[in-house]
This record gives structure tokens, sequence and C-alpha cells, in this order.
């Protein structure tokens, strides 16, 4: 059985409108990525946005030596993921989903996302799920998975915030 974890980003004193706008954005997408290759080699593969919506494509390399042990016995060469994030057309509420595909991997990883107006600004929820198809070690990987996944949505978030502050300041 999978397991499931929900992260919301908060945006105070931000519309859906300003966080989608910056999700369609080139420079956005690029100040997230220079923020991961801090970390490990990251790219852009594609981005594409117009009125129908969002569709991002990024590759993430994490380095086999930079893997919790316990991964590194089922991992045996750097590990590659290919995540598509897509969003529908901009409203009240914008829907998404992600997909995170990972090259020989016993498993999935993916989830849905909902960005949405709250009083005090706006939220970016990501719903995701992980199942690792392995006798013994399959539910500490998916866990270790989702609490890798907090992390990085975590730091995209701050990008985010960080973004929007130096391209239209608030106050």
């Amino acid at each position: 059985m999978a397991r499931r974890l929900d992260y919301s980003a908060r945006y105070p004193l931000r519309t859906t409108q300003e966080v989608y706008a910056a999700m369609m954005n080139r420079e956005h997408w690029d100040a997230r990525i220079a923020e991961l290759r801090k970390h490990s080699p990251n790219d852009i593969v594609s981005l594409e946005s117009d009125d129908r919506g969002i569709t991002v494509e990024l590759r993430h390399v994490l380095p086999r030596d930079t893997l919790p042990d316990m991964a590194q016995m089922v991992v045996h060469k750097d590990m590659v993921i290919t995540r598509r994030e897509t969003y529908g057309p901009f409203g009240p509420e914008v829907t998404g989903e992600y997909t995170a595909e990972i090259p020989s991997a016993p498993g999935t990883l993916g989830g849905t996302m909902r960005l949405f107006p709250t009083e005090t600004g706006c939220t970016l929820r990501t719903s995701s799920h992980a199942q690792v198809n392995m006798p013994f070690f399959g539910r500490r990987l998916e866990q270790l998975m989702l609490v890798n996944l907090v992390d990085l949505f975590r730091a995209e978030a701050e990008v985010t915030k960080n973004w929007l502050d130096q391209q239209h300041p608030v106050g």
C-alpha cells in the first residue's frame, strides 16, 4: 500500500494570480534550479505555459554517495529523477499533478497540487504518494522518499517567496 503525505506552501500577502504567474515564468524556474544546483545537478528540460495551463519537466540527479545507506543498498548508480508538473488554466483555484520517474525503480512517486486563496494570501498544497514494491525495505524507502520530498518542496517554496519579493515587493 502506498504512503501519503501532504505539504502546504503558504504565501502570505500573495494572491493565487501572483503565484501562478511566477510558475508561468522561466526566470522563476531558473531561480529554483539555481538553488537546487547547490546540492546536486538539476536542469529544466522544458517549460510550456499559456492560457491552457503550465507544464514543466525537471531533471534531478542525486549522486549515489549522497543517498542514505538504506537507499544505496538498492540503488547502484546515481539516481536520475524526471519530474513533470502540470497545472490547469488559471482560475479561483488551480489544480495540477506531478509524477516523478526513476528508471528501473521498483515503485511509483507522484501526487496532486492545489493552489487556492486563503484569508491571508494563498496556499499551494501538494499531496504526494510513494509506493516501493520491495519486501523488507519498501515501507521505509517510501517514508524516506516522502520526507525528502517535503524538504525539496520547502526549499522550492522559499525560492518562490524570495523571487516574488524581488519581483513584486509587498508593502
